[in-house]
């Protein structure tokens, strides 16, 4: 038998040391693989504990909602306003290793951004985009961006001066179509022209997409309140006169904000557009879990007895 050259022992010495490197990456990919597999499914479940987390706070506005709405019902004026439970800042509650912040905004302290479009006749209501004009002025919010979301709701798909319609819309990447009726919620304003990121997050304090048809006197912004009127617009010492008078004491009927002294030939004004009532509320709850968040937007219309019917559901 022949003895193996010393040539041939080193091809064989060669081939059994690829042969082991090639098992060792096999065996590093495999590990790799497993732990990435690991962490893939610990990050889902991670992500799935605080999207209920999330679902958990919105169950505990609802409940806050419901018990201070069987309060007004005991009382002869029930009104709405920032001394309510539902307003009142409310702590992180600590949930089996993770948390829940939950905060309840009522709709009504907000402009409802469909009332650019009279539902009767699809007609542009201008007394309204006045009202958002002079909002945008205050908010320093591009003029240019509101001919885009009046086509974004206008059912008429031909583009007005200024604004956008299909053919902007379907040149996008990815193209999308406009919504060219009423927005369900207030994100879609993220998809108008002209609206982003810095711009959504100003406008969605101030507008709404639910059916309030009033101002809470109560409970609105100072930005809002001028916004109502060219007088309030230009006269920032009847807004502080309205803030500074409910502090003291909530109004009771809108007939108690026309009567404020410093009011005087305004105020009559103002009773046709505000109320001291909010029949939508947003509830804004955040799941926290090992490092995963999730957010979840609900708006509900509040019924007299306090119970609280889903008008719409957004989840980040």
């Amino acid at each position: 038998m022949r003895r193996a050259t010393r040539g041939e022992r080193g091809i064989a010495l060669l081939a059994a040391m690829l042969g082991i490197a090639l098992m060792t990456i096999i065996v590093m990919d495999f590990a790799t693989s497993a732990a990435m597999g690991h962490l893939t499914a610990a990050n889902v479940a991670n992500d799935l504990r605080a999207h209920y987390l999330a679902r958990s706070g919105v169950n505990v506005g609802v409940a806050i909602l419901a018990q201070d709405g069987r309060n007004d019902s005991n009382t002869d004026e029930p009104i709405d306003s920032l001394g309510d439970q539902w307003a009142m800042p409310f702590p992180p509650i600590p949930v089996d290793g993770g948390s829940i912040a939950m905060s309840i905004v009522d709709d009504a302290r907000k402009l409802c951004i469909n009332r650019v479009i009279n539902p009767s006749d699809g007609s542009i209501d201008l007394t309204f985009v006045e009202t958002l004009e002079r909002l945008f002025a205050i908010l320093d919010v591009p003029p240019e961006v509101l001919p885009a979301i009046i086509d974004w709701i206008d059912p008429n798909p031909d583009e007005s001066p200024g604004g956008a319609e299909m053919v902007f819309y379907s040149a996008l990447q990815p193209p999308y179509a406009p919504r060219n009726g009423p927005m369900p919620t207030i994100g879609d304003l993220r998809m108008v022209r002209g609206v982003n990121e810095a711009t959504f997050f100003k406008l969605r304090q101030f507008l709404t997409a639910a059916p309030e048809l009033r101002v809470n006197a109560n409970t609105a912004p100072p930005e809002v309140l001028a916004s109502l009127l060219p007088e309030l617009a230009s006269n920032q010492a009847m807004v502080k006169e309205i803030i500074a008078a409910r502090q003291l004491r909530p109004f009771a009927k809108v007939t108690d904000v026309a009567n404020l002294p410093g009011l005087a030939g305004v105020g009559t004004k103002l009773t046709s557009l505000l109320t001291t009532r909010s029949d939508y509320f947003t509830i804004a709850a955040m799941g926290n879990f090992a490092g995963a968040r999730k957010m979840v937007f609900a708006t509900f219309h509040r019924q007299q007895d306090g119970a609280a019917a889903l008008a719409s559901w957004q989840e980040n």
